[in-house]
């Protein structure tokens, strides 16, 4: 008898992966439509063991080809942003394209994107698991790893947008020498809250439940201690020199894996006390963290609806930008994990196609309460009688920046609407192209409500709003910074959860048929590895 679940079974069979087939339909065997089979999440029919190797094997066998080469690109451009924010910091912000009425500029959109993208992570992480969706263990690891830095990059625009960034401390509530207090009705100050504790919870949330998986990796790397690893070839183009250099170094690098794991898992023993205590509090931090969702885009969106500007005094912000940062969070998690799925070997098993498809799901949903809020703005604005509303919402469609209206609206609404059709949400290509679409749409969402201050009240003082290089290399640089410390991220890190794998596996199951055949219960389960 065999060992495979027959829900297993059949899906592979519709697969034809057994027979070494191909079907356009069900693809790796996990889109199946009939709602009596549940499709599986783990492919290739593997056991513990095979999961732990695979992941682990990420980390421990020697650096891809590509890694270098990107991380080069990645730190090169990162170092660029480093340099225009010192530049920034020496010179002022009359670097920046500021005038006189847009205030604000590419900083605060800058930072609106950055926070709305590190959304997915909370999410995926937090509501999916307490409404209990197991697709979510193959992409939540990436997905808070994702927020922890694209928060990062966000914190980064308020402290340097103040003008003297050696004065940024006065934005928290310390009393400097002349008791002088920091404004609390100002939403900027409640950003700092708001942030301030997302970035904190989601750094808990991310770090704990890695701990089981950085205690495999100690175990691991303390078994090859004694083994030295040549450093090997770089792969840097035109640096053959170095190549053969670095070829003929040893490290004692699995030693030195093995106490920063072990100092990072905090010493984890696998023991029946350790996943109790583990679960309760990734089950707490899970609930702690839920609220956050909504909270943190509401209280940022206050930057603008406490205003009262035409255009951004309005209730429908929260709700808005919220749905907002699900939709370019969701689109960045499929932008970084396509790519990633496709160089690392065996990933293609636990980041399936169904997976793949729910994610275009939730981006077709939120993308559509995005183009509902679009529509309602100008019906507000209408029924609201304003003469100033309606003005500023007929400007920004027809206005100096209907082109940034009109590539938001078609990047925002427009693009994900092909998601209702299956051949759209089982390309896999094609739904990288939209993420990237969706990521550029949702950019100038941002922008394009900044520039309802380039026409205020006063007509003689409106104005067009142009960025300078500094700008432009500042926003490229904090992308720089993201894909750097992402693929560090990749390299040193565990990409996926071992334990949370493993239990959506057949083997989690104490009725495992497998089980009654000669098989250990406990076989690659006692232990991390």
């Amino acid at each position: 008898m065999t060992t495979m679940q027959p829900d297993q079974a059949t899906a592979l069979g519709l697969s034809r992966l057994t027979a070494g087939g191909f079907d356009p339909e069900t693809l790796d065997g996990t889109l199946v439509s009939d709602p009596s089979i549940r499709a599986p999440l783990v492919l290739g029919n593997r056991d513990f063991h095979s999961v732990t190797n695979t992941i682990c094997g990420w980390i421990e066998n020697p650096t891809p080809k590509w890694w270098m080469p990107a991380f080069a690109v990645a730190s090169a451009v990162a170092g660029l942003g480093t340099v225009m924010i010192v530049f920034l910091i020496i010179t002022g912000v009359g670097v920046w394209g500021l005038m006189n009425p847009v205030m604000w500029s590419w900083d605060i959109t800058n930072f609106v994107w950055w926070v709305g993208i590190g959304h997915a992570g909370t999410l995926i992480s937090a509501i999916l698991c307490l409404l209990k969706q197991k697709w979510r263990t193959s992409i939540n690891r990436f997905a808070e790893a994702m927020t922890i830095f694209a928060v990062i990059c966000a914190g980064t625009f308020p402290g340097i947008h103040v003008g003297r960034v050696w004065m940024a401390w006065m934005l928290f509530p310390i009393p400097n020498a002349n008791w002088i207090w920091p404004n609390f009705r100002s939403p900027l100050l409640w950003d700092v809250f708001a942030v301030g504790t997302y970035f904190t919870v989601s750094l808990l949330f991310w770090y704990m439940g890695m701990i089981p998986d950085l205690a495999t990796l100690r175990d691991r790397a303390i078994q090859r201690m004694g083994i030295k690893v040549r450093l090997g070839p770089l792969g840097l183009p035109g640096m053959g020199f170095l190549d053969r250099i670095t070829n003929r170094i040893e490290l004692p690098l699995n030693t030195i894996a093995a106490y920063a794991y072990g100092f990072l898992s905090m010493g984890w023993r696998f023991s029946a006390r350790h996943w109790n205590n583990y679960e309760k509090a990734y089950l707490m931090l899970a609930g702690i963290s839920t609220p956050l969702v909504l909270s943190v885009h509401s209280v940022v969106s206050f930057d603008f609806a406490v205003s009262i500007i035409p255009g951004w005094h309005t209730t429908i912000f929260p709700p808005y930008f919220v749905a907002g940062a699900i939709f370019s969070g969701f689109a960045m998690v499929l932008t970084l994990l396509i790519p990633a799925r496709a160089l690392y070997p065996g990933m293609k098993d636990f980041v399936t196609a169904r997976t793949i498809e729910n994610m275009c799901k939730i981006i077709t949903v939120t993308g559509s309460m995005v183009g509902f809020a679009y529509m309602m703005e100008f019906f507000i604005a209408w029924y609201g009688g304003n003469t100033f509303e309606i003005q500023t919402f007929i400007r920004r469609a027809f206005g100096p920046y209907w082109w940034a209206y009109w590539i938001m609206v078609t990047c925002n609404v427009i693009s994900p609407q092909v998601f209702w059709f299956k051949w759209a949400r089982t390309n896999i290509p094609f739904i990288f192209l939209i993420s990237i679409i969706v990521n550029i749409g949702m950019w100038f969402e941002r922008y394009v409500i900044l520039t309802t201050l380039s026409g205020d009240f006063l007509p003689s003082s409106w104005g067009y709003f142009s960025p300078t290089y500094v700008d432009i290399f500042t926003f490229i640089g904090s992308l720089g910074i993201f894909m750097t410390l992402f693929l560090l991220f990749c390299r040193f890190l565990p990409m996926l959860a071992l334990s949370e794998v493993k239990n959506v596996m057949p083997q989690a199951s104490p009725h495992w048929e497998g089980y009654g055949h000669g098989h250990d219960p406990h076989s690659h389960h006692g232990k991390g590895h």
